[in-house]
């Protein structure tokens, strides 16, 4: 292996993981009352936020979905693994599942959260950002009842 090769290499496995630290600030502000200024630092301007349940483009949309947020949730614990992520040059996309834990302010309903994300990043002046995070429903339970019918 020559030089060049191995920078690449290292070059890769320092993007990876700066894409892994991205995705974990993400998670520590949505469980630090979806804080909805900082959540805008880990966006390009144009970046976009898109659930089942809202779309936000911008900045200025990011800060009124998260707070928006705020007021429906009191309490929420992402945990996000299983990532597969594919990086071409100051490009990537990831591939994450996601188990969550949220409290529901209305009517203090403890839920059951499972989540896949698709996120698509970009490097901008050596830091990567989150261009397009999609997050696809797979489960949505009350604590209590569970996600499986009981017979």
């Amino acid at each position: 292996m020559d030089l060049a090769q191995l920078e690449q290499r290292l070059t890769r496995m320092e993007d990876l993981e700066a894409i892994k630290q991205l995705k974990a600030r993400y998670c520590a502000i949505c469980d630090d009352d979806h804080n909805p200024d900082q959540i805008t630092t880990l966006f390009v301007a144009d970046g976009i936020w898109e659930a089942g349940f809202g779309t936000a483009h911008g900045h200025a949309e990011l800060r009124q979905l998260f707070q928006r947020a705020q007021q429906r949730i009191s309490f929420s614990h992402h945990m996000v693994m299983n990532p597969i992520i594919e990086v071409e040059g100051n490009r990537a996309k990831g591939l994450w599942y996601f188990l969550g834990l949220f409290t529901e302010r209305a009517n203090n309903e403890a839920r059951w959260v499972a989540l896949r994300y698709e996120d698509d990043y970009i490097k901008v002046d050596g830091t990567w950002k989150y261009q397009h995070l999609r997050a696809y429903s797979r489960m949505s339970a009350s604590y209590e009842k569970g996600w499986a019918p009981k017979d």
